[in-house]
């Protein structure tokens, strides 16, 4: 299996992930206030919304890499 054609696997993969899910979450650590031995840290946590189009997208590059990486190998 060449590169194309992994590379083709993974954004299909990524891309049905992205419209499965629609977004992730991570926690952002962030060091608010430090005054000698006293630290203030707080965490925030942040969505990352994965547009509809993007996951569409995705699929169809893949899918493209895949027919093209098929047609040369």
């Amino acid at each position: 299996m060449n590169g194309i054609k992994v590379l083709g696997i993974a954004l299909i993969i990524a891309g049905a992930l992205g419209l499965g899910y629609g977004s992730f979450s991570y926690t952002k650590d962030t060091q608010a206030l430090k005054v000698g031995p006293i630290e203030l840290n707080v965490k925030e946590k942040e969505t990352v919304n994965i547009p509809v189009w993007a996951g569409i997208a995705a699929i169809v590059a893949g899918g493209l890499l895949l027919v093209a990486g098929s047609k040369k190998g």
